[in-house]
């Protein structure tokens, strides 16, 4: 895994080839990042399936839960069949945009 942290959130990038190993990786490591806003980036697996999307559901409700973003960049899929549960997008700027938003919402207290 390499990690790239910025002022709002860290970014988490897979280093293996194995996508659900990488979610349950960092299942098992999450609170090392538990007080941060999170970006995952799996550009790299063009030929995703919802299956393996759905590897990061758990640990996407469990961070969000803490009042952090967690926002998985990814263009395989196409939107309307990603669930509600998993915020996904397609580039690193919608990914910052996001996490923007959630912090203005989180600090008016939504």
């Amino acid at each position: 895994m390499t990690s790239k942290q910025t002022d709002t959130y860290t970014l988490l990038q897979d280093d293996q080839d194995d996508v659900c190993n990488f979610a349950n990786f960092l299942t098992q490591i999450r609170d090392k990042f538990e007080d941060q806003n999170l970006v995952i980036d799996l550009l790299k697996y063009d030929a995703l399936n919802l299956q393996e999307l759905l590897c990061f559901l758990t640990l996407s409700n469990t961070h969000r839960a803490s009042k952090r973003s967690f926002v998985i960049i990814n263009k395989a899929l196409p939107a309307d069949e990603i669930p509600n549960e998993l915020l996904v997008v397609p580039t690193v700027q919608e990914a910052q945009d996001i996490i923007e938003m959630e912090e203005i919402e989180r600090d008016l207290g939504f």
